[in-house]
């Protein structure tokens, strides 16, 4: 690369950077919805799967199979292209969301039920002994030192959504990675919004890395 491709690659990454700039709240909204509503749904899911009915366990199991077991760009092409041919047409705001909750909530069940499963049985049966139910059991006791456990999983889940939210692209939803691919469109150089777009994307992903720490320093604290 000379002087003269460098500059214009320096050129074109600064000139989409305000375009940019306006659509990271559009990518960390979708993060952010997607994980808040993914949480108790996840939480359902992770108490389904310890359910001791034998129809919730076998229905959330397919469920986490089938939503980790398939490509997150195929579960946005089914609820956002497929739902209408059943007459249920969402806009490419609300399929987005809801893809990336569903995503989300698969993934979270699974940290949430080994979090619950990791302490020790002998604190539930001593709670029991002490006269607390099956839910101050769990409000208590186990639930308060199952979040230490599963806090680094959550917010490496949360951190794979910023990421995640760059195929809701594919559904003209502006975030990022649509906006780099508009800016290519009437500038004709891509390296440089691609790029700047990359680097977006690490920014945010490093700020929550640091709040992610901070929690975790605060809840060893706690202990």
């Amino acid at each position: 690369m000379n002087t003269e491709q460098l500059h214009l690659v320096l050129q074109s990454a600064w000139n989409a950077l305000p375009t940019l700039l306006a659509a990271a709240p559009v990518t960390l909204g979708f993060a952010l919805a997607a994980m808040l509503l993914g949480l108790p749904l996840g939480f359902a899911v992770a108490l389904a799967r310890l359910s001791g009915v034998g129809a919730l366990r076998g229905v959330s199991s397919v469920f986490v199979s089938f939503i980790r077991g398939t490509p997150l760009l195929v579960q946005i092409f089914v609820i956002y292209y497929g739902l209408p041919s059943l007459g249920i047409t969402l806009s490419p705001v609300v399929g987005g969301v809801i893809a990336l909750t569903l995503n989300a909530a698969a993934y979270l069940s699974e940290t949430i039920r080994a979090a619950i499963l990791s302490i020790p049985r002998g604190q539930r049966e001593a709670a029991t002994s002490l006269g607390l139910t099956g839910a101050q059991t769990m409000r208590l006791i186990v639930l308060p030192q199952a979040a230490r456990v599963a806090l680094p999983s959550l917010s490496n889940t949360l951190i794979g959504l910023v990421k995640d939210t760059s195929l809701v692209s594919v559904i003209t939803v502006v975030e990022l990675l649509r906006s780099a691919q508009l800016v290519i469109a009437r500038t004709f150089e891509p390296f440089g919004p691609y790029l700047t777009a990359a680097l977006m994307y690490w920014a945010i992903s490093s700020a929550l890395e640091v709040v992610q720490r901070g929690l975790e320093r605060r809840f060893s604290r706690g202990t």
